[in-house]
């Protein structure tokens, strides 16, 4: 007897007749909710093909993710999507909002990971670092207090219009030690800005806007992610003082038993090294495998924010503090930027 046959063995009986087994088809998709752009360009090029060629499932990508859809999601009892993109605090809310399933990690048997990437609700998956950036020909500075040194080191700057990457390194530009920076004393961050905000013609609310301003010369000086620096011709940066942070892969809650034993099949791959080494000539971003380094060669990945030279100089965002200080911090935020 196989998985196909629906009779049952059972003892003769008058009449009896056995009913069939109804058993749901193994789904032939899956959807992963992303955030867009060039992230999802590496999902697409480096996790993706392995695992439809293993397990022949299609997998369907759709972005934006948002916590907003996630909660819509789950609350509507539509699960249409076995993954989901989120950000290191909207994964703390998530979690707090009881959104997501917990990962069966016993299932994802994970390649060698960095422990940090692996929570009992979400995967790291992908590495981004914040840092100062500038063109050259100008005054290279190496802190936060440099760049908020208007006199020294002149010319307009370009920060981001989001509280979480920007405080911090108003804090940092003020003495405060890197390991003292949690809990943020926001008084004393805005404080700082008030001394530099003058000089900052542009707060930025996409990623591709600082690098371009730098490129344009419309800015001399910018906070922006490091994805990409090495490839702009006449922009430098540093990773000394910079803030890195992770991006997650979920699962959302509700999910029928089979899809998630799809998705816990497609997170194995996003821990295997060869393939976050396709995901890395898409968008020079670190993944979760402590080999990558040495697979890249210490070189290339110089660039990279889990390289060990650059985990060294940078500190870790606190999705925790902002998950349960963000809605205030926020409405203080948009009072400073409505003044700046």
């Amino acid at each position: 007897m196989n998985r196909r046959d629906f009779l049952l063995s059972a003892p003769a009986a008058p009449l009896l007749v056995a009913c069939p087994k109804v058993f749901a088809a193994a789904p032939t998709s899956i959807r992963l909710i992303d955030s867009g752009g060039t992230t999802a360009e590496s999902i697409a090029a480096a996790y993706i093909p392995p695992f439809t060629e293993k397990y022949g499932v299609r997998v369907i990508r759709e972005a934006p993710s948002s916590l907003g859809k996630l909660r819509a999601m789950v609350e509507s009892g539509r699960i249409n999507a076995a993954l989901f993109e989120l950000g290191s605090s909207t994964l703390a809310q998530a979690r707090e909002l009881n959104l997501l399933e917990k990962l069966d990690w016993a299932a994802i048997n994970p390649d060698p990971m960095f422990p940090e990437a692996r929570d009992d609700y979400g995967m790291g998956y992908q590495y981004f670092s914040t840092v100062m950036a500038w063109r050259d020909g100008n005054p290279a500075p190496k802190t936060w207090a440099d760049f908020f040194d208007v006199q020294r080191f002149p010319g307009k700057r370009c920060m981001s219009a989001y509280p979480h990457y920007t405080l911090p390194f108003a804090l940092l530009a003020d003495g405060v030690d890197p390991a003292s920076l949690f809990p943020l004393d926001v008084n004393r961050a805005m404080r700082k800005l008030e001394s530099i905000k003058s000089h900052v013609s542009v707060w930025w609310k996409t990623g591709t806007q600082p690098l371009q301003l730098l490129k344009d010369n419309e800015v001399q000086y910018a906070v922006t992610w490091s994805a990409g620096i090495e490839r702009e011709p006449g922009i430098r940066s540093t990773f000394n003082q910079g803030m890195y942070d992770i991006a997650w892969l979920v699962v959302p809650r509700g999910q029928h038993p089979a899809t998630k034993e799809l998705a816990m099949k497609f997170l194995h791959e996003v821990t295997v090294a060869k393939n976050q080494m396709v995901a890395a000539k898409v968008l020079p971003l670190s993944g979760n495998s402590p080999k990558l380094e040495g697979l890249l060669g210490e070189k290339a990945f110089q660039s990279f924010p889990t390289a060990k030279a650059n985990l060294q100089t940078q500190f870790k965002q606190n999705a925790q503090w902002w998950q349960k200080n963000g809605p205030e911090v926020n409405k203080a935020w948009s009072n400073f930027l409505l003044n700046a």
